[in-house]
């Protein structure tokens, strides 16, 4: 039995009572577009922020750029803004990877072989390796996220990459694909996420070549995704990991609960705690601007502009989910 720390206690307890704080009925069609409306409205020129410099494809992307997008778990769509451009998904990916090790090898996977703890340190921090027992802490700090690549189950790396975009374009209901241009300027880069990689290696948390690793984390990184593919793929996790779209089973449902928990607790990486704070929603943020928030049995609601805050989450994309959640009062913590 693994030991319960308060943290993750915290996380038993929120899979315990979503059920009771799910219940309830969708909002109304007229007021979910009218939110969706009003928070691309209010916050459309919202300053400040700056895109991921450190990666100089994204420091490209036009920064006016702003969608909002909520899909109900009955396969509706509520847009408004740019929910058609296409954008590097980044580490709003790792959700994704981690329902793929749980499907292939259950969810005890990563609490065992990764971990579930937040880090409260930045994403890509070495010292956290080297001081958290579980050296990989969690599936959507870097480390962590690679240590889930390496669980993914295949004879060889183009195998793995093969079947990570597939999964990845099963949550979204159409295919996705890798852009080469985000790939490469990723690629020149990424010496921080190779040296992370070489350091779980040799503490045997990582579970393949570290190098082949790094370079399939990068390919996941730079999938071009819209909005609305985000959306669906986040609503993909509100309907008990059946896509409603396509209604076919992307993630177990016994370990839909689990992957929001670890969402709830570390999906804004160590803004975590000001994001459940204001928002109480399980989320997932990217530096390429996208933020995938999780109603369970209700939505998923995306906030997309390239902006970002220090600690690298969309400023628009942050404050147009704060707005919708507030209106319609989806705060999971709130009494219904």
């Amino acid at each position: 039995m693994p030991r319960l720390t308060p943290k993750l206690l915290l996380c038993a307890l929120f899979c315990a009572t979503l059920p009771e704080l799910t219940a309830g009925s969708l909002p109304e069609p007229a007021a979910l577009q009218k939110a969706v409306d009003t928070a691309h409205a209010t916050f459309k020129n919202e300053p400040g922020g700056a895109n991921a410099s450190y990666i100089p494809c994204l420091a490209k992307v036009p920064s006016k750029l702003f969608g909002v997008v909520i899909v109900t778990v009955d396969g509706k769509v509520y847009q408004a803004g740019d929910v058609d451009y296409a954008f590097a998904i980044e580490s709003v990916s790792k959700p994704f990877t981690a329902a793929l090790v749980m499907n292939e090898s259950g969810p005890q996977a990563i609490l065992k072989q990764i971990g579930v703890e937040p880090t409260g340190m930045p994403f890509n921090s070495v010292m956290a390796v080297e001081l958290e027992p579980a050296r990989s802490v969690n599936p959507f700090v870097n480390a962590g996220a690679m240590a889930s690549v390496s669980l993914v189950k295949a004879k060889n790396p183009q195998e793995k990459w093969a079947k990570i975009l597939a999964h990845y374009s099963k949550f979204a209901g159409e295919p996705l694909a890798m852009s080469d241009e985000v790939y490469q300027s990723e690629a020149s880069c990424n010496q921080h996420n190779r040296a992370i990689a070489e350091l779980l290696f040799s503490y045997h948390r990582l579970y393949a070549d570290p190098l082949e690793t790094c370079d399939i984390y990068t390919r996941q990184c730079s999938v071009l995704v819209t909005a609305k593919q985000l959306a669906v793929m986040g609503a993909t996790l509100a309907n008990g990991g059946v896509n409603p779209i396509t209604q076919e089973r992307c993630l177990d449902a016994a370990s839909v609960p689990k992957l929001l928990a670890v969402m709830m607790m570390a999906g804004f990486y160590d803004e975590s705690g000001a994001w459940a704070w204001k928002s109480g929603l399980p989320a997932k943020t990217g530096v390429g601007g996208g933020i995938v928030s999780i109603v369970p049995g209700k939505m998923a609601i995306v906030g997309f502009s390239p902006p970002l805050d220090a600690a690298g989450n969309s400023v628009r994309g942050a404050s147009a989910i704060h707005q919708i959640v507030a209106e319609l009062n989806l705060n999971l913590f709130n009494p219904r």
